[in-house]
């Protein structure tokens, strides 16, 4: 097949390219990124992996980090050399345990929908699930065990609004009787 005409420009060397600075983004863009911005703050791109986490006070292999203790020799007992490496920057690892000591956030939640349901259901048939399942209101045409089962749900994932909710429901019969 023959060539496009004009594709086999010859290449000329661009002088007005700075190298150095090209070398060096190339350089930045092959590393890998940091996810964890603690230890991406402190990283020194001069040093090797292995010296920014001792310097971190973290470790790159934690086989070596934490040996196993050797069986004793009958005959005689093995000492086991410990070498305490200097933390310069142990401001990331108290950053890393006060961020690990947070509490979990809870990612889970019930839809909108899913709570009216329930709310009314509860409201208007109390713990009467057959009739919950002849509502009319049952659009999903759910079963008295399935309704039961979204109500336990409910209770479980938010008991303060479930007992507030019993609660003001008890209040309403009272004023009723």
């Amino acid at each position: 097949m023959p060539k496009a005409k004009g594709k086999t420009r010859r290449q000329k060397f661009g002088y007005n390219v700075n190298r150095k600075r090209l070398n060096r983004n190339a350089r930045r863009k092959a590393a890998p990124r940091i996810e964890c911005s603690h230890i991406r703050h402190a990283w020194d791109h001069a040093k090797s992996v292995r010296q920014n986490l001792a310097e971190m006070g973290l470790a790159m292999d934690p086989n070596k980090a934490v040996p196993l203790r050797k069986r004793k020799v009958h005959a005689m007992e093995v000492d086991v050399e410990t070498t305490k490496e200097l933390v310069r920057k142990p401001y990331v690892l108290n950053d890393l345990e006060a961020e690990a000591s947070l509490p979990e956030k809870k990612g889970n939640t019930l839809s909108r929908d899913l709570i009216d349901y329930v709310c009314y259901m509860v409201e208007n048939h109390g713990e009467d699930y057959k009739a919950m399942a002849r509502d009319e209101k049952n659009y999903y045409q759910d079963t008295p065990k399935q309704i039961r089962n979204k109500i336990n749900v409910y209770k479980r994932f938010y008991p303060a609004e479930w007992q507030a909710f019993i609660d003001s429901l008890q209040k309403n019969k009272m004023e009723v009787q």
